[in-house]
């Protein structure tokens, strides 16, 4: 029988799906879009899953937090100090960096939709200076998830 740390940590396992999935998978849906249908399409797809990061973040920090006490190592492991640090500039970097940038995007789209489907420039110009901070955020995730799984200090 599974005992109670073994089911939170199940649950922290899908919270981090949960959160990881759609933020490294959305740049690369986006990114693919040609003309401006395809981007609108892409923003739609985006911003239904933009719920399960919300969700699965709250579980994540809920779960994570139990699981420090089942097992009452608090702060005191390197590998978790690092990982909360990484996860709290990951945010920083979507919320502050992208979030914003993505909602200028979304107006351009918007206003570009009664002018064809052609992407404009602008448009172009915009979706390739936010690739580098999605490219951030994704290492960050990376690097995240490898500390959380290896441990290695």
């Amino acid at each position: 029988m599974v005992n109670l740390f073994g089911w939170i940590l199940v649950l922290h396992i899908l919270a981090s799906i949960a959160v990881i999935g759609p933020a490294f998978v959305v740049p690369f849906i986006r990114r693919s879009a040609r003309t401006v249908g395809q981007l609108r399409f892409a923003f739609d797809v985006t911003n239904k899953l933009a719920i399960l990061p919300k969700i699965g973040g709250a579980a994540l920090i809920i779960t994570g937090v139990w699981l420090m006490v089942i097992t009452k190592m608090g702060l005191s492991q390197m590998w978790l100090n690092i990982s909360i640090l990484l996860s709290l500039l990951l945010v920083a970097t979507i919320e502050g960096l992208i979030g914003p940038r993505m909602k200028k995007i979304m107006e351009i789209v918007s206003l570009s939709q009664s002018k064809g489907d052609e992407v404009p420039a602008e448009l172009g110009r915009s979706m390739k200076r936010i690739v580098p901070i999605e490219t951030a955020s994704q290492l960050l995730m990376i690097a995240i998830t490898v500390l959380m799984v290896l441990k290695p200090f």
